[in-house]
């Protein structure tokens, strides 16, 4: 749906607490899910509406944002979904931060300094006790202060809970090798960890300091349009080779070690913050 009917206006009355008189822009909308940014003379605020199939996931991730410390939250549902509104992350993505770095344009200083920043939320989150579950260059927020905060909580659970009855994956080309061939085999509900996590961390930062994804899917055959499926398969068997395309050789060489390693070679978020630490840029 996406838009604010009557039956969500409370959704508009929450953020209209914390920012007064309302601004709205729309940022997505998308398979029911359809986030506004929602600005006021007192603050700035994120308001979420999922509806269909999207009410639930946007229920589960307005249940987690209720547990994480520092994402205060109010949240409500309607006929036809689910609303929550939480104070506007303000700052550029990873993504952008790394825009430099792609253009060849300087600023590795920079995005190394993200790149640990991100590594640390991760880690915080993990020491928590929670599993993101979809980690993507545009899900981490770097504040001016040096904060990360994490974008994208639907996928995310608490260890020792699957919140699931289904789960296909998120974004294919980040997905570990061990977590495609579960999806593929099963049982359901399959159940993210935090090894898959800091596989999706390390392919994150090497998309955002390459600008492509990790895996050399030319090589492998699997051409653009190829069914996701095919692709989960390939991922599964590690038939799907990393990219030989090194413009900053001094990351990519420690982002490439998580990448290949077996789930349990893998270093923690903890520690492939100090692996990058000591990259040279």
């Amino acid at each position: 749906m996406g838009e604010f009917t009557s039956e969500a206006g409370a959704a508009l009355k929450a953020a209209e607490a914390v920012c007064g008189p309302l601004k709205l822009a729309q940022i997505s909308n998308r398979r029911g899910s359809a986030v506004w940014k929602a600005t006021g003379p007192h603050g700035v605020a994120s308001i979420k509406l999922g509806t269909g199939e999207a009410a639930e996931v946007t229920a589960r991730e307005a249940s987690v944002l209720g547990q994480l410390p520092g994402y205060t939250m109010s949240t409500g549902r309607f006929a036809d979904g689910v609303w929550y509104v939480t104070p506007w992350l303000a700052g550029p993505s990873t993504w952008h931060v790394f825009r430099p770095v792609r253009k060849g344009e300087g600023g590795k200083e920079e995005a190394l300094a993200a790149a640990v920043g991100l590594c640390r939320a991760v880690a915080d989150l993990h020491a928590d006790g929670w599993v993101h579950g979809d980690l993507q260059p545009a899900h981490g927020v770097h504040g001016e202060d040096g904060t990360v905060r994490l974008l994208d909580f639907a996928w995310t659970r608490r260890i020792g809970s699957t919140p699931w009855p289904r789960f296909d994956g998120t974004m294919i080309h980040l997905t570990a090798p061990e977590l495609a061939a579960r999806i593929i085999n099963g049982p359901q509900p399959v159940e993210t960890t935090r090894t898959a996590d800091v596989y999706a961390l390390a392919g994150t930062l090497w998309t955002c300091a390459t600008g492509t994804w990790p895996l050399d899917y030319e090589t492998a055959a699997l051409e653009t349009g190829t069914p996701v499926e095919e692709i989960r398969k390939a991922i599964a068997h590690r038939a799907v080779p990393l990219s030989t395309a090194t413009p900053w050789p001094a990351l990519q060489d420690r982002l490439r070690d998580v990448l290949l390693a077996a789930p349990d070679d893998r270093p923690t978020a903890a520690e492939l913050a100090k692996l990058i630490e000591a990259v040279d840029g």
